[in-house]
């Protein structure tokens, strides 16, 4: 009698049941564990079906002095006329006196995903003699479109799907020196990279020799790291190791050396995108020739959705947080938005807070 109690204690150890004990809080069910077919990966083509039918948005801020190639290279990247000047009748090159911030919109559809694309143009930054405070209308902008979507997070009514207009990444644009960064990219990389996801390229890369622009690359991250300057993707935002080691090997290439152009030459009996010059053709898709390959995988194939999320979660939850602590403590209405975080207009001054107070009593946002 006791042998058999023994022999059925060892079978209850080896073939555990698939199920929770009362100290358990969560335990993992697999699927060798299950009595048959449940159906729960299905929901991932729900997920694709959703995300079709209503598409999603992208806002991507480019961000450089004149002459060095954002229109062009926006336009490479998606191929097709979605910049500001390609989109302009009769558009004349003028340099601005102050920084004027202008976005175009367009829905492009491949595939069946449509996905609404608004490129943000800074014209204006950095073509001063004094550039002195040249960020500030950006730095504005940004958080401008974090209030906007903060407002209508609080709302009582809210929209089904709130309308987002928050820049989820911002590619800034370094002239091919060849020496260091200038003051003006220290101070506007430090000041924005707290509050968008920054990913710096050095323009019209052609210009400089292989070993220049190794060396040069080399000195923008010396030069990134002693400022304290942070640049997308961080370190202190990879999930796991997987995340890590593809991540690695994108910050061992910032800041990309890329070339933009929308026409088309025949080489080797192929059609290329390039630009055509007295030594042979620079293919802008070629990794040999320049990283604009690598620059559009992190923006679209690999990380776009990854950009949305340390958006979201990171840039904008410290918005929201940094904004809901004030206006808790000037009794539970929204401040005015200083200088630092933009401005807002008279009529948009009014307590955001108090409907949400009056409707969840007690709960939302420290309402007592």
């Amino acid at each position: 009698m006791e042998e058999r109690e023994v022999e059925e204690r060892v079978v209850e150890i080896e073939h555990p049941l698939p199920c929770l004990s009362e100290s358990d809080t969560q335990g993992i069910i697999k699927g060798r564990d299950l009595f048959g077919y449940v159906g729960i990966e299905a929901v991932l083509d729900q997920m694709r079906r959703k995300t079709m039918k209503a598409g999603f948005e992208f806002n991507v801020m480019v961000v450089g002095q004149s002459g060095l190639g954002k229109s062009t290279l926006v336009n490479t990247l998606f191929k097709s006329k979605v910049s500001r000047k390609s989109c302009t009748p009769n558009y004349e090159e003028k340099i601005s006196k102050t920084v004027h911030l202008q976005s175009v919109s367009h829905v492009i559809e491949e595939k069946g995903v449509k996905m609404k694309l608004t490129v943000i143009d800074t014209p204006g930054f950095g073509d001063q003699i004094n550039n002195e405070n040249c960020w500030e209308p950006i730095v504005k902008y940004v958080n401008e479109q974090y209030e906007k979507y903060l407002k209508e997070e609080l709302n009582v009514n809210r929209k089904r799907r709130i309308p987002d207009t928050r820049v989820h990444c911002c590619v800034y644009f370094l002239p091919a020196t060849g020496h260091w960064l200038r003051p003006i990219d220290v101070e506007f990389m430090r000041r924005l990279g707290k509050i968008v996801s920054i990913v710096p390229v050095i323009a019209k890369a052609d210009t400089l020799t292989l070993e220049e622009r190794l060396e040069f690359k080399q000195r923008i991250r010396q030069d990134l790291q002693a400022n304290g300057i942070r640049v997308y993707p961080q370190k202190e935002y990879d999930e796991d190791a997987e995340d890590r080691i593809l991540n690695d090997k994108i910050r061992e290439n910032i800041p990309f050396a890329v070339v933009g152009t929308d026409k088309e030459h025949q080489v080797n009996g192929n059609k290329v995108l390039g630009r055509k010059t007295k030594w042979g053709i620079i293919e802008v898709e070629n990794v040999a020739h320049c990283e604009f390959a690598h620059l559009r995988d992190l923006l679209i194939r690999s990380h776009l959705q990854d950009l949305k999320d340390v958006t979201h979660n990171i840039h904008y939850e410290a918005y929201r947080v940094k904004r809901l602590n004030e206006s808790n403590a000037n009794g539970l209405a929204l401040s005015p938005l200083t200088l630092e975080n933009g401005t807002l207009e008279k009529s948009d001054r009014k307590s955001i807070l108090t409907d949400v107070c009056r409707t969840v009593t007690g709960q939302a946002y420290g309402c007592m």
